[in-house]
C-alpha cells in the first residue's frame, strides 16, 4: 500500500495509535493518552482521523499499514468496529458495540468495550459511590446504555429501569440482559412509585442542548444524577436535575472518558496509567 492520507506524517520511533468516529475533532482522546504515556517515558503518537460510516474497514487497513498499535472508536461507529472484529471481548459479544481495537501478534483485529468499566470506576473510584444494591435509571436505550448496562450489575446494582423514546428499543435491551438481573423500562411520561438512587443520562440530547424527557418521580433531592456527556457548564440534563428536584450530586461524563481511556490504554501497552491527575487537568482546561 503506498503512503495513505489517513495520518499526514509518521513520528520515527513513536507507538502509533487512534481515535475514529464522525465527527472527531473534538475528541480529548489524544490529551489524554498523550498524557498516559508521559507517565511512562512512552513515546506516543496519538492522532484523530474521520472516518464516515461504512469506511472503517479500510481506514483500519491503512492505519494498520502505518503500524498503529491500537484505535479508539467513538460514535457512530462502535457497531461497524464490533462487526469488523475477527476476536471480541465478551463485552462486545454482550452489547454489539466496541470502543477499542488493536491488533494480536498474528494480526487478527481485536475489540473490547471499556465503557462500562469506565463507569463503573467513575462512580466508584473517583465519585466515591457504592452501586452495591442501589437503584437506577438509565435513559436511553442505544449503544451507550448498552455497553453499561452488564458492568453494572457486575458491580452489584439492585435493579435497572430503562426510559426511552422507544419502547421497542429499551425491551430489546431487556430480553438481551434480563438474566443479569431486575431489568424494566418505563416510558418517559411514565411514573414510578419511589425515587431511585442514581439517574445517568446515556442519550445524546445534550449535544444539541437539548433534555432528554424522563418522569420527575425518578428524583429525590438525593438521587445521583449522572450524565455520560459532559461540557464546560452544566449539561442541560444535570442542570434539569437540578432545577426541577434540587439534586445536588451531579457529574458529567468526563471522569468516564478518562476511565474508559486507561482500560484501552492498558490494553494497548500493558501498563496501568494514573488517572485522577490526567482527570484533574482536562477538567482545567
Amino acid at each position: 500500500m503506498s503512503h495513505s492520507p489517513v495520518i499526514p506524517f509518521r513520528v520515527p520511533g513513536a507507538v502509533l495509535c487512534a481515535v475514529t468516529g464522525f465527527p472527531v475533532s473534538h475528541s480529548r482522546s489524544p490529551f489524554i493518552h498523550r498524557a498516559f504515556a508521559e507517565q511512562f517515558g512512552l513515546p506516543l503518537q496519538y492522532e484523530r482521523v474521520e472516518v464516515r460510516p461504512g469506511l472503517l474497514s479500510s481506514t483500519l487497513a491503512e492505519l494498520r499499514e502505518l503500524g498503529c498499535r491500537g484505535v479508539n472508536v467513538t460514535v457512530p461507529l462502535k457497531e461497524e468496529a464490533a462487526a469488523l472484529a475477527t476476536q471480541a471481548s465478551v463485552a462486545v459479544q454482550a452489547t454489539g458495540a466496541a470502543n477499542t481495537l488493536w491488533w494480536s501478534a498474528d494480526d487478527a483485529l481485536c475489540a473490547d468495550n471499556t465503557d462500562g468499566v469506565g463507569l463503573v470506576r467513575d462512580l466508584t473510584r473517583n465519585w466515591g459511590m457504592s452501586l452495591n444494591g442501589h437503584r437506577l435509571a438509565i435513559l436511553g436505550a442505544g449503544g451507550a446504555a448498552a455497553g453499561v448496562i452488564p458492568p453494572l450489575f457486575a458491580a452489584g446494582v439492585a435493579g435497572i429501569v430503562l426510559i426511552n423514546r422507544s419502547e421497542a428499543r429499551a425491551e430489546a435491551l431487556v430480553e438481551r440482559f434480563q438474566s443479569l438481573g431486575a431489568l424494566s423500562t418505563l416510558q418517559p411520561t411514565g411514573r414510578v412509585a419511589s425515587p431511585v438512587d442514581l439517574i445517568i443520562n446515556a442519550t445524546s440530547a445534550g449535544l444539541s442542548g437539548n433534555t432528554p424527557t424522563f418522569p420527575s418521580t425518578l428524583l429525590s433531592p438525593a438521587t445521583h444524577c449522572y450524565d455520560m456527556f459532559y461540557a464546560s457548564t452544566l449539561t442541560p440534563f444535570l442542570a434539569a436535575c437540578r432545577a426541577s428536584a434540587g439534586c445536588t450530586e451531579l457529574r458529567d461524563g468526563m471522569g468516564m472518558l478518562v476511565e474508559q481511556a486507561a482500560a484501552a490504554f492498558t490494553l494497548w501497552h500493558g501498563l496501568e496509567p494514573a488517572t485522577s491527575v490526567v482527570l484533574s487537568a482536562l477538567r482545567a482546561r
